[in-house]
């Protein structure tokens, strides 16, 4: 049997014009930290990095432990010390990034050091394999450009999150469900997801 934790996982689910509010499980992730512009050669340089270590690691884990697994989706966390800049403003020059790509709990250090030593990558040299805990999080699937997230994330930061009891407290999380290399921009399916904390009790 082959895993896919985008069935298993209920976080990896989300309905376009709907914000629910989730728990999101602690999770290994490959991390590339960077700045700047998502369309400038540093972020393609982490994805790239990120994907040749994911699908070493994969193999790795068929081969070692005859365990098989869906690589999983790219995925960004997002912030600034404005976050105007992601809703209203869109400046892309002030964002800091870090590229995400979940593993199975069972890949260990020895093998992602492995897998790294292994790869010829750009971005090799950053890349790291980490736990990383959301817990309570607000989502929703934005379907169409990244550019047209601005109003869905406004709405989400300004009216459901402080309407809920909700404050925001941790980083902009996003999940690329499409591949961009092969789908249309208008089709891209992403979920946008923002951690929380209640600041009174729920009704």
């Amino acid at each position: 049997m082959k895993s896919d934790f985008k069935k298993e996982i209920a976080a990896y689910s989300a309905r376009r014009g709907v914000f629910e509010i989730i728990d999101v499980p602690s999770a290994r992730y490959l991390m590339i930290d960077g700045h700047g512009d998502p369309g400038e050669q540093t972020y393609a340089d982490a994805i790239t990095t990120i994907f040749t270590v994911a699908y070493r690691l994969k193999f790795m884990s068929k081969r070692e432990r005859d365990l098989d697994y869906v690589v999983m989706p790219l995925e960004a966390l997002w912030w600034s010390d404005d976050m105007a800049t992601f809703t209203t403003s869109r400046d892309k020059s002030q964002w800091d990034w870090t590229a995400l790509n979940l593993v199975p709990d069972w890949i260990d250090e020895d093998q992602f050091a492995r897998a790294v030593a292994a790869a010829e990558a750009p971005a090799v040299a950053r890349v790291r394999l980490e736990t990383y805990t959301e817990g309570l999080c607000v989502q929703t699937l934005h379907l169409g450009p990244f550019d047209d997230e601005g109003p869905v994330l406004d709405a989400m930061h300004h009216e459901f999150i402080p309407g809920h009891g909700l404050r925001m407290t941790g980083k902009h999380h996003e999940v690329y469900l499409s591949d961009i290399r092969r789908t249309d921009p208008a089709k891209l399916r992403t979920i946008l997801r923002q951690p929380v904390e209640y600041v009174r009790t729920p009704a």
